[in-house]
C-alpha cells in the first residue's frame, strides 16, 4: 500500500475551492450569529456556559479515543483554572491534564504554533500515563507507526505513518505550513479548509505514540478560532463522537493520496453540524441560567439536587422523561415526598408534566 506521505507531491494537498466556498460562507455567518447570541449573557453566566461547553468537549474528545473521564472532576478542574470556587475533590491526572489543555487552547488560540505547544499538549493529555517511551516528545521507536484493527494474528492496517526518523523534518514542515496558512499570513486559507487540512496533515504525520487524534482536533479548533479572531465555542468532538465511524472512514478514505476534497467536504459539513449543535447547547444553557435565576431560593435541597441531575442529561434529557421513581432514586425521598416535591415543581413552572398514573413523566420547562 502506498500512503499519502509517499506521494511525490506530498504535502501539496489538492481540493476544489469552489465546492467549499458556500460552506465557508455559512461557517462565518453562523460564527457571527453565535458571537451575537453569547454577547447578551452576563459575564458570570457566560463563564458558566463556557465551562459547561469546555467540559463536554474535553469528555468527548477523550471518549473518541476510548478514554472515559469523570465529568465532575473535569469541570472542577476547569473552575479552578478560571479562578472560581470549586469543590475540594482530588482531581485525577487524566482529568486535570485535559482540562488544562482546553484552557491553554482557549486562552492562547492566537499564539503561533510551535513544537513546544504540541509537546505541552501531549504531556497534558497523557498526564499520569507511564506506558509510553516518549511523553511530550515526538516518537523515536524504530517499529512502524500503524493504525490497525482486528485480531492480533491477522490485523487490518488502516494507515502507516512516516518512519520516526522522518518525524522532526515533517513536523518542521507542518508548523511552517500552519504559520504560512494563518489569516494574517502571506498565503491565508479559508477557515474550514485550513482547519480540515491541519487535522488531516497532522494525523498523517502521526508524530506521537498516542494522543494524535486529540491534538489534531485541538489544532482544528485553534485554526477556526484564529479565523474568527476569538476562542471558538464549538461542539466539534461531540458531533464527531456521535458519528465516529464516519469520521474514521473519512480519514481512511483520504490517507492514500494528496487529493483531499472528500475529507474537506466531510470535515466542513461536520463543523457546520457542530455549530448548529453548539447553538442549541448555548440556548439550552442560557435557558438553564434563566430558570435558576427565577427559582434559585425557592427550591428545597431535594428539588435542587434533582434539577441539577436533570440538567446534567443535557439537551436530550432523561430518556422518556423523569419519573417519580427517578426522583426517588436521585433524592432518596419517600414516594409521598416525591409526589409533593414534583407537584410543587410543576406549580412553580420548573417542570411540565405529561401522562398520568404510572405513565406520568416530567420535563424541564425551559420556555417559561
Amino acid at each position: 500500500m502506498v500512503w499519502n506521505w509517499q506521494q511525490s507531491d506530498w504535502p501539496d494537498f489538492r481540493w476544489n475551492d469552489a465546492t467549499l466556498a458556500p460552506l465557508e460562507a455559512r461557517f462565518l455567518q453562523n460564527a457571527g450569529e453565535q458571537i451575537g447570541s453569547i454577547k447578551h449573557v452576563g459575564d458570570d453566566d457566560r463563564t458558566a456556559i463556557l465551562i459547561d461547553m469546555m467540559t463536554g468537549e474535553a469528555l468527548k474528545t477523550s471518549e473518541i479515543e476510548g478514554e472515559l473521564l469523570n465529568r465532575d472532576s473535569v469541570q472542577s478542574s476547569l473552575r479552578r483554572q478560571f479562578g472560581l470556587e470549586a469543590d475540594h475533590r482530588r482531581i485525577p491526572p487524566a482529568e486535570a491534564g485535559i482540562a488544562e489543555m482546553m484552557i491553554d487552547l482557549y486562552r492562547n488560540f492566537a499564539e503561533p504554533l510551535s513544537h513546544e505547544t504540541l509537546h505541552r499538549w501531549h504531556r497534558l493529555i497523557t498526564n499520569g500515563r507511564t506506558d509510553f517511551e516518549q511523553i511530550g516528545a515526538y516518537r523515536t521507536h524504530a517499529t512502524p507507526m500503524q493504525v490497525v484493527s482486528g485480531y492480533l494474528h491477522e490485523p487490518r492496517v488502516h494507515y502507516e505513518a512516516p518512519p520516526s526518523e522522518a518525524v522532526p523534518r515533517e513536523m518542521d514542515a507542518f508548523i511552517a505550513w500552519f504559520a504560512d496558512s494563518a489569516p494574517d499570513s502571506v498565503h491565508p486559507l479559508p477557515a474550514l479548509t485550513r482547519a480540515g487540512l491541519a487535522h488531516l496533515y497532522f494525523v498523517s504525520v502521526h508524530p506521537y505514540e498516542d494522543g494524535n487524534g486529540r491534538i489534531a482536533r485541538a489544532l482544528a479548533e485553534k485554526a477556526l478560532a484564529q479565523a474568527i479572531g476569538q476562542p471558538s465555542l464549538l461542539a466539534l468532538s461531540h458531533v464527531i463522537q456521535r458519528k465516529r465511524f464516519a469520521y474514521y472512514d473519512a480519514l481512511e478514505a483520504n490517507n492514500k493520496n494528496t487529493a483531499v476534497g472528500g475529507w474537506l467536504g466531510y470535515f466542513a459539513e461536520t463543523v457546520l453540524e457542530a455549530q448548529a449543535h453548539t447553538q442549541r447547547i448555548i440556548d439550552f444553557l442560557i435557558a438553564k441560567t434563566k430558570l435558576y435565576d427565577r427559582v434559585r431560593d425557592r427550591l428545597n435541597d431535594r428539588q435542587a439536587r434533582a434539577l441539577a441531575r436533570m440538567f446534567r442529561e443535557g439537551l436530550d434529557g432523561f430518556k422518556g422523561g423523569l419519573s417519580a421513581a427517578n426522583y426517588i432514586s436521585i433524592t432518596g425521598a419517600s414516594r409521598a415526598t416525591a409526589t409533593r416535591d414534583l407537584a410543587d415543581l410543576v406549580e412553580k413552572g420548573v417542570l411540565v408534566v405529561t401522562g398520568s398514573l404510572k405513565s406520568t413523566r416530567y420535563a424541564l420547562n425551559l420556555g417559561a
